[in-house]
């Protein structure tokens, strides 16, 4: 006599049946072993890359003894839009799953990058393109790229001024614009309430005052007197007249930083406050914050000028008499300086 067996009896074997297999199966996969347990490699992931990319350059670093079963694992545990950009030193990895929680959940390598105070968008780009293998020119295209300008509600042409200087920790393989927009928010963050009020108070707006902190940060060498210079400034402005600064007509010389000419003062450019009066038309560097907090908070003092002693300080003036007797004194300084150069 046959016996029939009811599909109701069946179907709890037939689903513990394929739950081992897929158990067995994910447990494969997930622990696939590697062929280079010991060995250390150095993966770069760029920004977009796709799961696929990131399989074939493991597998050819030899991290990955199988593509087909690395994105099947990772794409099961729904981590391939978690692929982190960046560098990775891997190391000591035996299985898939090892690789993909380095890369997924690990950090990538670092590299410190330091931006001096007063640099300009070519010294950034510059600097970018040594540090962390950008392409100048691109760099440079994008400090001046509207949409990006737009994106970060910076009202201006450009990003000149806006670029903080400070040290910063960037993951390897980052883009360029993440770079960018790190620069411009630490910026960002010096305008407090309280500096946007006090930028209000004297009756600038922020982008005048980055204008100005640029140019005394092109001055200032000691930060116990960018406040001094600032209110030379902010003394002549009120007056009406010339700010006559050496580093905006620096700014549009292509050889520069160098001695300053007579012809150069003549140069025709609203940069040259040799020929214009007031501010230029916008910042010729990235100032630091010390210098912002200068072109804020001016000393009170009645200074209309101020020339280089020959050691990184300034002798200040009220008059142009007395200016013209420290011009002479700085000029015995550089004839003295000359002549030991000379003779050495």
């Amino acid at each position: 006599m046959s016996v029939e067996r009811s599909p109701k009896l069946i179907a709890p074997y037939l689903a513990v049946y394929l739950f081992v297999i897929s158990f067995t199966f994910y447990l494969i996969v997930n622990y696939w072993p590697q062929t280079n347990i010991g060995s250390m490699k150095k993966v770069r992931i760029d920004h977009g890359t796709t799961l696929s990319n990131i399989s074939d350059k493991l597998y050819k670093k030899g991290l990955v003894t199988n593509k087909w079963v690395f994105e099947f694992l990772t794409k099961i545990k729904g981590l391939e839009k978690s692929m982190q950009a960046g560098t990775f030193i891997l190391s000591n990895v035996h299985t898939n799953n090892e690789i993909i929680r380095n890369i997924v959940f690990g950090s990538p390598n670092r590299k410190k990058i330091t931006f001096l105070e007063g640099w300009n968008m070519n010294q950034v780009a510059r600097h970018l393109s040594k540090e962390l293998n950008f392409n100048y020119s691109e760099v440079l295209k994008l400090l001046s790229d509207e949409e990006l300008i737009k994106e970060l509600q910076i009202n201006s042409n450009t990003l000149e001024g806006y670029l903080f200087p400070e040290t910063y920790y960037f993951f390897e393989g980052v883009d360029k614009i993440s770079v960018i927009k790190r620069l411009v928010k630490e910026h960002k963050r010096f305008w407090s309430d309280a500096n946007l009020s006090k930028a209000d108070s004297l009756g600038f707006t922020p982008y005048e005052i980055i204008t100005l902190a640029s140019i005394i940060e092109g001055e200032a060498i000691y930060d116990s007197e960018r406040s001094t210079i600032s209110a030379v400034y902010h003394n002549r402005l009120k007056i009406g007249m010339k700010l006559q600064a050496d580093p905006t007509v620096q700014y549009i010389i292509d050889d520069g930083p160098r001695r300053l000419l007579n012809r150069d003062l003549r140069i025709k450019s609203p940069y040259n406050t040799y020929m214009y009066q007031g501010l230029p038309p916008g910042p010729i560097n990235s100032p630091g914050e010390q210098s912002l907090i200068a072109a804020l908070s001016p000393q009170n003092n009645d200074y209309l000028y101020f020339v280089a002693k020959g050691d990184g300080y300034h002798t200040f003036s009220r008059n142009e008499k007395e200016h013209e007797r420290a011009k002479r004194a700085f000029q015995r300084v550089r004839k003295k300086v000359k002549r030991e150069r000379a003779g050495s």
